[in-house]
């Protein structure tokens, strides 16, 4: 990342390097006061915390995704990523790592987090699974001046308006005094705290888990605990369900049944020949209500029937194997389960444009694979399925480099 941004700065004319960047911070501040503050004013911020919220502030050139004036269009980077193997998510030192601390984290904050699956129906497991993902427990580093980079991508960033909607809302986290403006930290793109929340996000959903009259997701861990935790129970999660289970899928159980849109009671898949990899049958209160087959590298890795509350998760990222990830290290915090008992296979090495390219012919065949984007999300796998099976061949949902020639012929 450090180069790219290296390389683009580099292209920039000497006269944006310097003159022009001179003008342009002079423009923003003219864009706060003229913009942003009668914004922010008439959302209830005074003047006092907005002049506070940006003294000394100036544009910070270092962000990606900007698109100043002058500037040469930087190149589409996902386009030129690698398309790696789904397993390279779960690396060792990763899962046992989050679930070893989070572990102790279920132990330091016991009672906290009784009371807050109480309130909430979430488990303790699953909201430290993703406090471990987000912020590494609250141990990794949050560097950025939030006002400084939603400033900066609010005037310069390819979504100005969206980010402008954002900096309204610290301004407002601001002056509701959760967090002194100096502790009000983020990540390069605004994400907020230990729980990683945009602001907007905050003002829905940050909690007072210690009972302090604030919701400092910054400094507080019972804050931080209770915010997870009342976001996904504002975004449906079902008290008492699990996320999901390992499954064995077979052979006869096609591959493009996936998705959250091809959902059958968990009795009626287990009764297509889709059993556990414990061994176990599925719990009682599980079997009679519906689940969803999840298959993230399609034959070639571990499967899964999960349930709604998978879909919760990936409401905090819209990631499959973010979901999944914190999913699987909540059950190692809660159950001291082991690896998956699929292994993922020896799949990727494909560049995303590759992969671009294939959901583009297939959606010329009229397959819809969820949009060209170089990821393979559960539409272009099942696409891929089906396509495979129409051609005579064992589906295997999932991108791989035979299928380029073959795709486009």
């Amino acid at each position: 990342m450090l180069r790219i941004l290296a390389l683009l700065l580099a292209l920039l004319p000497a006269s944006l390097a310097a003159q022009d960047r001179a003008a342009l911070e002079r423009q923003f501040r003219g864009w706060l006061q003229q913009t942003v503050w009668p914004r922010a004013q008439g959302a209830g911020v005074s003047r006092s915390t907005f002049d506070a919220a940006f003294s000394g502030v100036t544009l910070d050139w270092d962000l990606p995704d900007l698109a100043p004036p002058g500037a040469p269009a930087q190149p589409q980077r996902q386009r030129q990523a690698e398309f790696g193997s789904p397993g390279a998510y779960f690396s060792a030192g990763a899962v046992q790592g989050a679930a070893s601390v989070g572990r102790q984290m279920a132990a330091r904050h016991a009672a906290t987090l009784t009371r807050i699956e109480r309130a909430t129906g979430v488990p303790g497991h699953i909201v430290l699974a993703i406090w471990g993902r987000e912020s590494g427990y609250g141990r990794a580093a949050i560097p950025h001046n939030v006002f400084r980079v939603l400033g900066t991508k609010g005037f310069i960033g390819r979504r100005a308006e969206y980010f402008t909607e954002e900096l309204v809302a610290a301004l407002r986290i601001a002056q509701a005094g959760h967090a002194p403006g100096a502790a009000m930290k983020s990540s390069w793109a605004g994400a907020l705290g230990q729980p990683q929340f945009m602001p907007t996000s905050f003002l829905k959903y940050a909690a007072d888990g210690d009972g302090d009259g604030r919701a400092d997701i910054w400094r507080s861990e019972a804050d931080t605990l209770a915010s997870i935790a009342t976001y996904l129970a504002r975004h449906g999660w079902v008290a008492g369900r699990d996320w999901g289970f390992e499954v064995r899928v077979p052979e006869a159980v096609s591959c493009t049944l996936e998705g959250p849109d091809q959902g059958r009671l968990i009795r009626d898949w287990a009764a297509m020949g889709i059993t556990r990899v414990s061994g176990k049958p599925f719990p009682d209160h599980e079997a009679a209500r519906e689940g969803f087959l999840l298959m993230p590298a399609g034959r070639h890795g571990p499967a899964f029937v999960v349930t709604p509350n998978f879909y919760v998760l990936k409401s905090y990222n819209m990631s499959d194997l973010y979901a999944l990830f914190v999913g699987h290290v909540g059950d190692r915090i809660a159950y001291g389960v082991g690896d998956f008992a699929g292994g993922w296979g020896r799949v990727g090495g494909l560049m995303r444009s590759d992969v671009a390219a294939m959901q583009r012919a297939l959606e010329a065949k009229g397959h819809d694979v969820g949009g060209a984007d170089g990821l393979a999300g559960f539409k272009t796998r099942r696409s891929i399925g089906r396509w495979q099976e129409a051609q005579g061949h064992a589906a295997t949902c999932f991108p791989d480099t035979g299928m380029r020639g073959a795709l486009n012929g």
